[in-house]
């Protein structure tokens, strides 16, 4: 299967991958089931609103779309008139293969367009569209017979373009025009990408289906007609996509013996440059890596063994013989956000199931089933920390584990059993088969760990802020330069969310640092104790390896009753000897985001935006100018920077300095900690009464990030920027040119526009108080599965989006995307 085929598979995919398309209140294949179209589905004048956002956008493309298909027939009369000739440049038989179709296409969609444009320049709540939509729909069969014949037409040009120089100049500069309001008059394009047009068109116009039946009252006359629209479109793609299914098959190679069991645990491995998940067993004398076999019906689950290292044969990648490390591809940062926002959005669609007593329904079964690949699939992209191991008679194999922590766990067990006098062993395959038949039962880790193979009873885990204090360490026996890292558990696996500083050379740090930790479904807090390693030599060559050493290691449940009071919790996590003291309380979300309005109208925290740049005489608010300018000067190469939590003592030291303006702050400023920085300007945002976005605008900013059709966004959400107050709009656009900034030194830095999404979306964005009363939401879990993933999409589509001027937004005019 070709490139171009399997992008219409992904396209095709795209909409065909809930099987219950007509669910409408259960629209999962939308990114996020936004809040206010569950809840807040208001009065019909507001969807009618959505609805012609929705429609202005699509008949914006549409006018690009045939414009496209116009420059592509452009060519066809002059090539027809020269067949003809003595020196012809095509036959007539290949400019009919090239041009199948072209022609019927157009004037289908010249007619649609003309037929839908005075009704939206003509708006009105009794407009119905819903029969033009339809006729569309019915004309389907010519897009088929087009697909039928598309890679003939591809090759054919291809191979015209070849053999013919005149040809090859024509099909590489074809001249597209603009948009009737587009100031740019043409532009060029390649016969190649024209073609493709028609293919990407028609799943288009089936998103935007999608997006209009959620905008359009039930009794509207349009609804039934644009339902059975979206029908015919379905059937078609449905139809297509059965003809070009790929069909891949995986290849094994069976193995195995028996010996006591020491650890197991599932891990990722990379073979042949592709993520498989593992299941790997440490046993006395070797280390075994299995893959689970596909059983029969009614059969028990069997591993199949890849491979086997005996212990005396293993050695661990040492830095000095470090060479680079295979290449291994990572998932974008956003694919990794699309799959939470799936899972947080089928966790909400069960929770609903469950209380409306259905937890045995066919659609829980369903949903269940699309979690667990959903979660399996984010269990086996996530990992990137490399875990390499030689086997001296052998090849290497190489792990990608989530924490350093794991990665050190597996090192350390395998360490403990190579003190033992180990003697180097050879299974034959019958020993090898029985040891592997026996990992079913001996196995102590029986299920991935995903949601879907959890118990209902089971935690779903804290959402909210816990806030950590690590006191000092005891225990070491030399001097050392120390530092600790906090970690908590999201989506399955960990991520690092705080680090103290280093302190420097004792045998007794005592850092007394406060950090406060986002919450995602988090069960359990990891501290991880280091001694810096300030030896450049020492620095391996793979990124990812951290060459600290680690001294010590624990982790804590995040028990809810005990970490929920309004008290300190002190604890302390005994490792290798060292101990480690630390206090932690937790917050829920909706009380840490509450926002509470200053009572003095003097300062700049809590109190609105708009009053503050007033009495500064200023666009943008003097702290977050001054916060932004350190952070490019000082703090745009640090690693994790606004995803590393600044010390709380110093960031509410900042807080202070800013309300009652002394004269100090810049001096302040250039001395902190640049984690304290950052940690103010998120403050900052958080604590304003209500947020940079607003509240009013939230529930549009919901639809609008849900829509599918990337022209009606695009209009949408352009819109509702230029529904901001001024003050509002002009900082945000500042704090997201600063985003950007950042996220230039993602290489260095490790922060992608997706990261910096994920941090800032819920500051800057959340349902007021009164829509959370109406939407009858208590737990603040259920506000994470709703609208947090949402709010991270709103932020990351306009860091995304071509640089936004403050003066042409305003401008009154509809704003229209020429990209389709």
């Amino acid at each position: 299967m070709d490139e171009d085929e399997d992008e219409v598979l992904g396209l095709l995919d795209k909409v065909l991958e809930d099987e219950d398309v007509f669910e409408y209140e259960l629209d999962l294949d939308s990114p996020f089931t936004p809040m206010d179209h569950r809840t807040f589905k208001g009065d019909s004048e507001k969807g009618l609103e959505m609805k012609k956002l929705v429609l202005s956008g699509f008949l914006a493309s549409e006018e690009i779309y045939i414009n496209q298909l116009e420059a592509l027939l452009l060519p066809m009369k002059p090539l027809k008139a020269t067949a003809t000739t003595s020196k012809p440049v095509l036959t007539m038989e290949q400019i009919d293969t090239i041009f199948f179709m072209i022609k019927d296409i157009f004037e289908i969609h010249k007619e649609f367009y003309d037929a839908l444009s005075p009704n939206i320049q003509q708006w009105d709540e009794k407009v119905t569209v819903g029969h033009l939509f339809q006729k569309l729909a019915s004309q389907l069969g010519v897009y088929k017979a087009f697909v039928d014949n598309y890679k003939v037409a591809v090759e054919t040009a291809e191979k015209c373009s070849q053999a013919h120089s005149q040809f090859q100049k024509i099909s590489e500069n074809l001249k597209v025009k603009g948009p009737k309001e587009s100031k740019d008059c043409t532009t060029n394009s390649t016969m190649e990408a024209l073609l493709y047009k028609p293919i990407d068109r028609v799943t288009r116009s089936t998103l935007v289906l999608h997006d209009l039946l959620k905008h359009t009252p039930k009794d509207h006359p349009d609804f039934p007609l644009l339902q059975d629209a979206l029908r015919i479109s379905q059937n078609f793609l449905s139809n297509i996509n059965e003809e070009i299914d790929p069909r891949r098959t995986a290849v094994t190679t069976p193995k195995g013996e028996v010996r006591q069991l020491v650890k197991d645990g599932f891990l990722v491995e990379l073979s042949e440059g592709t993520r498989k998940l593992r299941h790997v067993f440490l046993f006395t004398d070797l280390l075994l890596c299995a893959k689970i076999k596909k059983a029969a019906v009614g059969r028990h689950q069997q591993y199949e063994c890849k491979w086997y290292i005996p212990l005396a044969d293993l050695s661990f990648q040492t830095l000095d013989e470090s060479d680079s490390l295979p290449h291994f591809q990572t998932l974008p940062e956003h694919e990794i956000e699309e799959m939470k926002i799936k899972i947080s959005a089928i966790k909400s669609e069960i929770q609903k199931e469950k209380k409306a007593q259905k937890p045995q329904s066919r659609n829980v079964d369903r949903l269940r089933k699309k979690m667990n690949e959903q979660e399996s699939c984010l269990l086996l992209h996530s990992p990137n920390i490399p875990f390499r191991i030689h086997n001296k008679h052998g090849k290497s194999c190489l792990f990608l584990l989530s924490s350093d922590y794991e990665r050190s766990e597996w090192r350390e067990s395998i360490q403990k059993l190579q003190k033992k006098d180990l003697q180097a062993c050879v299974l034959s395959s019958v020993e090898l088969q029985v040891l592997t038949g026996s990992c079913f039962k001996l196995r102590t880790v029986h299920n991935i760990p995903v949601t879907s193979n959890k118990d209902d009873e089971e935690s779903p885990g804290l959402y909210g802020f816990l806030h950590v204090i690590v006191h000092k360490a005891t225990g070491f026996k030399e001097s050392a330069s120390l530092y600790c890292t906090l970690e908590v558990d999201s989506f399955g696996y960990f991520v690092s969310k705080a680090i103290t500083r280093v302190f420097r050379d004792t045998t007794e740090p005592q850092w007394n640092e406060e950090f406060e930790i986002e919450l995602e479904g988090s069960q359990c807090l990891r501290i991880l104790c280091y001694e810096k390693c300030y030896d450049k030599s020492k620095v391996n060559k793979d990124d990812n390896e951290i060459v600290d050493k680690i001294m010590g290691k624990g982790q804590v449940q995040l028990d809810p009753q005990t970490v929920q009071s309004k008290n300190w919790h002190m604890d302390v996590i005994e490792m290798n000897g060292i101990k480690v003291e630390f206090s932690m309380k937790f917050t829920t979300r909706d009380l840490s985001l509450k926002r509470t309005p200053s009572k003095k109208q003097s300062g700049v925290f809590g109190v609105k935006i708009s009053v503050v740049t007033k009495r500064e005489r200023s666009k943008v608010p003097y702290i977050v100018r001054q916060c932004i300018e350190e952070v490019e000067k000082r703090g745009i190469d640090e690693v994790g920077i606004y995803r590393i939590s600044g010390v709380a003592t110093d960031i509410q030291a900042l807080k202070a300095a800013f309300d009652t303006n002394t004269k100090d702050i810049l001096m302040m400023l250039s001395d902190m900690d640049i984690n304290a920085i950052a940690g103010t300007l998120k403050l900052y945002f958080r604590e304003l009464p209500e947020p940079l976005l607003t509240d009013r605008l939230y529930p549009a900013f919901m639809e609008g990030i849900a829509l599918s059709d990337p022209a009606a966004k695009e209009n949408c959400m352009m819109h509702l920027l230029r529904s901001l107050p001024d003050p509002n709009l002009i900082t945000f656009l500042t704090l997201l040119e600063h985003l950007k900034r950042v996220a230039e030194k993602e290489p260095v830095n490790k922060m992608s526009l997706h990261n910096l999404a994920t941090v800032f979306g819920p500051t800057l964005l959340r349902p007021s108080e009164s829509e959370i009363n109406k939407a009858n939401i208590t737990l603040a879990s259920d506000i994470w599965s709703h609208d947090v993933m949402a709010q991270v999409q709103v932020l990351l589509y306009y860091m995304q989006h071509p640089p936004i001027s403050f003066a042409e937004l305003k401008k009154n005019t509809l704003y229209f995307s020429t990209d389709v």
